[in-house]
């Protein structure tokens, strides 16, 4: 069966979004103390004690979903997989966000955007992906 004609679309804008989120991670391990230093008292030990299971599931949801949005765009079924990894290590991280370090009191309720997005969106390719496995737009 072909693939709708939105899926290539798609999937252009899954690999710039997930791009982005490997930008946003490489930023993160990228920053110094100095930078640190310069954010308010609570943010400071956020940012000095992010465990290495956090840091790991980070990296594991946007190196998946990043291969997962070439693996969409070259219409491959392992994307399916792919984006459910992501997912699952999305869902890790925000347990940190949220559990650990209880990003809503540090930061308020602004703090819900990005995490929504990232959830919403993950989702939305899991879905996406595993409709194109059933329906034979990826081999």
């Amino acid at each position: 069966m072909n693939p709708p004609a939105w899926l290539k679309p798609l999937a252009w804008a899954a690999l710039v979004w997930n791009l982005l989120g490997l930008i946003a991670f490489i930023m993160q391990l990228l920053i110094t103390p100095e930078m640190i230093n310069q954010l308010p008292e609570a943010q400071q030990a956020a940012y000095r004690d992010i465990p290495l299971w956090s840091t790991a599931a980070f990296a594991i949801a946007v190196f998946a979903a990043s291969f997962a949005s070439i693996l969409l765009l070259v219409k491959k079924a392992l994307a399916r997989e792919l984006f459910l990894i992501s997912f699952i290590a999305v869902l890790v991280q925000q347990y940190y966000n949220f559990v650990v370090i209880d990003s809503l009191a540090m930061f308020g309720t602004s703090a819900l955007a990005m995490p929504l997005c990232v959830i919403v969106i993950g989702l939305l390719l899991l879905f996406i992906s595993h409709k194109g496995k059933q329906q034979n737009w990826l081999n």
